[in-house]
């Protein structure tokens, strides 16, 4: 009979989990019916699906319609006999087509950092005998023994254990070790983590040892879930990729309809047909912003430089931009958004609650903070290392309170040597230590949870001496402390003439006088706080998302900001009812959830599903294996550089290197600026190309000749749009940038006034060009075709000097405060009055020298477009001066 498999075995006893299994928990499985099953389930190993060929990958990197409008403007340069614009092309698109590459070649690694978390072998009991077998062989059912240091080959439910403990931050982000015992569980919701008598492929043994009956295997397995989440999840395209998309799709259809215009204009104006065929086609080219491709990597580039120093890795580019988007950062709490080092913060002790800076007293005095301080450094495993301090984070954040106060525990163990111990355990939450006393004597100290230290109390330890111990005010006190968020841990000592012979903890651990209790917590990180700040400034909702208890994440919660005061509407869930509520009752209320307590990584998934439902960009933080799938699918996925899996790095956007909070906003600051100035070369670029488009389509209505040339058009494209477009993206960012409202995903590229921006200024250079030419031509100047060429180019020099900043003057900003840009007008200005002045140039590109007064000429109307946006952005600064009183 084939075993029956489900997926919550931890509900079931030992026994019934192998009756179910059927198989005998003392002898195992034989080798005759482990082969059938193994026939039937398949190796214990995870199936990737078929992955697009390196090849396929590369030929889909030029399927972008942007990309294809520039390959048919390469084709068009290439025809007219322009090879540098082909060949200027050309190089653009392998360069954005590499980059893409790379970035999807690399996600694509997630899947392999999967794989290597497997065991490659495994010990089995088979017929009553232990073997070690390769792990693609285990098959549910097997009988596995687990040892300190072994990886654990498959998912199993625990029918033996020997103070055991295992290492699941992989598959759960918890940090410490999780203690295991084998009695069953009641309660059906548990998270993985809360599975104490389970164990799962991927993970560790750390301590102690066990056995285990295997309940799944291969992509069964919560690993094999998770391989299989991360194969279906598909990466959600940035807000940037679809707007360029959209942008490419206009453009094109806007440059059509335009060239096709000048062309039947011309020809009805008398123009020859070659000549204008050459026109509308050189027109084409230079409404196709080539630079664009390349403007964008190298911003994002750039914002991936500057954001490593900030400890922010970008691995997939289009992140950096991304990041500007971003609506709500769901975050996780410990080690990002709290200190991840456990702190004693408050201490009962005396009849009163102390702060811990309060506690004070003398090493080997009887009163009761000098016997609690004692029992804090002395009652402990933890040691300083030379790396700081070494063991578990609770006893190690005793160890510091204790050195705090006075308490240093090598100079303590001198005269206070540890001679006895029962060790803790999970059954009795206890830990008990003895040690020399003065006088002869010896003292045992006793902490571990409270109601346990309670039950073995008599008394309580006051500096009036021994007082009766009144149960129910202790309760009361600790319960307070403990509905601060704080984990709350009790002390009790004894006195002793001589050690016990044997140490029955039912014998030495009673009688006790209780000392006090401690509150510990994780707390938070002092920048995570001004952090939250800001993203709420930002129009940014942060969310905390943990493991832990919700009053824990509540008490960190307000703390940092992230539940306020008087916001009724900030609401807290918790995993079990996260797991319960529909889909379609948890959308109508994600958007006001502020804290998840209790929540199990894979419910992540859920969590950034119904909130992008819901049109909102998010940022998910993650470490663990669980926490992949969440990463790929968030808009950004943050991992942990310090504590996170390669599994969840391979899948993430973005790695903090130092794990804080902070950093991502940090980050999201720098991908508003990028954005920024994505959108100042958009509207740079499309502004000189509307210039050219309007002086050459109005200039046969006034009955002008067709005021450019074809490489006239080219070099304004390649060299005047290029340089200075470029060097915008150095541009610092502006004034108030995170007082703002994030983007709206949706929002256009040609939004808040940009494609009014465009054609206004347009249409003004267009006038200053044809100005210049109607005056040149009725005044008699011989060389207006090159005064309205150098208008044309000048004039966009003064525009990318005016727009780099929406409202800010340039005279504030500063010249030299984007050097790269200074320079590039700088360059730009040289090299048009070298195909003024140089004779071998005024061949190539027919022109002729001005003099003087034609040179000053044509730098005052070039000048008028940098007057008159900075009137618009004087004008737009007056209006927002107005709104704000």
């Amino acid at each position: 009979m084939e075993p029956e498999l489900q997926s919550k075995w931890y509900i079931l006893t030992a026994a019934a989990t192998a009756i179910s299994l059927g198989t005998d928990p003392q002898v195992g499985l034989d080798d005759a019916e482990a082969a059938r099953r193994l026939g039937h389930h398949g190796p214990n190993q995870l199936v990737e699906r078929q992955r697009r060929t390196l090849l396929r990958m590369l030929l889909d990197q030029f399927t972008d319609f942007m990309i294809l409008v520039l390959l048919a403007a390469a084709v068009v340069a290439g025809v007219i006999g322009e090879p540098s614009d082909t060949i200027a092309i050309v190089v653009i698109v392998i360069l954005n087509a590499a980059l893409g590459f790379s970035q999807e070649y690399r996600a694509e690694k997630a899947m392999a950092a999967l794989k290597r978390l497997a065991a490659a072998s495994a010990t089995v009991i088979r017929a009553g005998a232990a073997r070690t077998i390769p792990s693609s062989e285990v098959v549910p059912g097997d009988l596995i023994v687990l040892e300190a240091g072994a990886g654990i080959p498959a998912d199993a439910r625990l029918v033996e254990v020997a103070r055991f403990r295992a290492d699941e931050a992989s598959l759960t982000g918890e940090s410490n070790p999780v203690e295991k015992q084998t009695e069953a569980l009641h309660d059906p919701g548990l998270s993985i983590g809360d599975r104490t008598n389970m164990v799962y492929k991927g993970t560790f043994a750390t301590y102690g040892r066990a056995m285990g009956v295997v309940t799944a295997t291969g992509m069964q397995t919560q690993l094999g879930r998770i391989a299989t989440m991360l194969q279906e999840e598909e990466e959600v395209k940035t807000p940037l990729q679809r707007r360029l998309m959209a942008f490419g799709k206009k453009l094109a259809i806007a440059v059509l309809a335009i060239c096709a215009i000048v062309f039947i204009v011309g020809l009805l104006r008398g123009e020859g047909p070659l000549l204008m065929l050459l026109t509308a086609i050189s027109l084409a080219v230079a409404a196709i912003p080539e630079a664009l491709p390349a403007v964008v990597t190298i911003s994002l580039a750039l914002g991936a430089r500057k954001m490593v120093k900030k400890n922010a890795l970008i691995r997939k580019l289009p992140a950096v931009e991304t990041l500007g988007s971003v609506t709500y950062i769901c975050s996780d709490k410990t080690g990002t958004l709290t200190q991840n080092r456990m702190t004693v913060e408050k201490v009962w002790c005396d009849g009163q609650v102390l702060q811990t800076s309060e506690l004070a007293g003398q090493p080997g005095d009887d009163a009761p903070q000098s016997l609690l301080l004692a029992a804090m450094a002395l009652s402990n495993d933890a040691r300083a290392g030379a790396e700081g301090m070494l063991g578990d984070p609770t006893e190690v954040a005793f160890l510091v309170a204790a050195k705090d106060g006075g308490f240093d525990k090598k100079a303590l163990e001198g005269s206070f040597p540890r001679v006895a111990e029962i060790p803790f355990d999970s059954d009795r939450k206890l830990m008990t230590t003895f040690h020399r006393w003065k006088e002869g004597q010896f003292v045992s100290f006793t902490k571990g949870a409270v109601e346990r230290v309670l039950e073995r109390s008599s008394r309580v330890r006051s500096s009036g001496g021994e007082t009766a111990l009144d149960a129910s005010e202790v309760i009361r006190v600790t319960d307070r402390i403990a509905a601060d968020g704080l984990r709350t841990i009790g002390f009790g000592v004894r006195f002793w003439a001589e050690v016990p012979q044997d140490l029955p903890s039912e014998h030495v651990e009673t009688d006790l006088t209780m000392l006090g209790a401690a509150g510990l917590m994780d707390p938070p990180r002092q920048e995570a706080t001004d952090a939250v700040a800001m993203c709420r400034t930002a129009g940014i909702r942060p969310v905390m998302i943990t493991g832990d208890h919700p009053l824990t994440a509540i008490a960190i919660a307000k703390r940092i900001g992230i539940l306020r005061a008087n916001h009724a509407e900030d609401a807290v869930t918790v995993g079990k009812d996260l797991e319960t509520l529909p889909i379609e009752e948890f959308e109508q209320r994600v958007e006001h959830i502020r804290v998840y307590a209790r929540v199990a990584p894979e419910q992540k998934l859920k969590i950034v599903k119904a909130l992008q439902d819901r049109g909102q960009f998010v940022a998910m933080t993650g470490d663990g294996v669980n926490d992949a799938p969440a990463l790929k699918r968030a808009d950004i996925g943050v991992a942990m550089g310090v504590t996170g899996t390669d599994v969840s790095k391979e899948a993430a956007h973005m790695i903090l290197l130092d794990d804080d909070f902070a950093t991502i906003v940090k980050a999201v600051k720098e991908g508003r600026r990028i954005f920024d100035n994505i959108r100042k070369f958009i509207k740079y670029t499309m502004t000189s190309n509307s210039g050219e488009i309007w002086a050459i389509f109005l200039a046969p209505f006034f009955g002008l000749p067709i005021p450019l040339l074809p490489i006239h058009i080219l070099w304004i494209n390649l060299v005047t749009d290029g340089l200075p477009g470029l060097a915008l993206a150095a541009e610092p960012a502006e004034r108030g940038l995170m007082n703002r409202p994030p983007r709206h995903p949706k929002e256009s590229i040609f939004s808040q006034g940009l494609g009014l921006h465009i054609i206004w200024v347009g249409l003004l250079m267009g006038a200053m060009s044809i100005i210049t030419q109607a005056w040149s031509l009725t005044t008699g100047h011989a060389h207006w075709q090159t005064m309205v060429f150098t208008v044309l180019c000048l004039s966009q020099m003064g525009h990318v000097l005016a727009i780099r900043s929406d409202s800010d003057s340039i005279f504030r900003q500063g010249l030299f405060s984007n050097k790269p840009l200074l320079g590039a007008f700088a360059l730009t200005f040289g090299l048009q009055m070298a195909t003024i002045y140089l004779p071998p140039l005024n061949s190539i590109f027919r022109t002729e020298p001005l003099t003087i007064a034609e040179l000053l000429f044509t730098l005052a109307m070039s000048s008028v477009v940098f007057i008159a946006v900075e009137i618009e952005k004087f004008l737009k600064r007056r209006k927002d001066a107005k709104g704000s009183s």
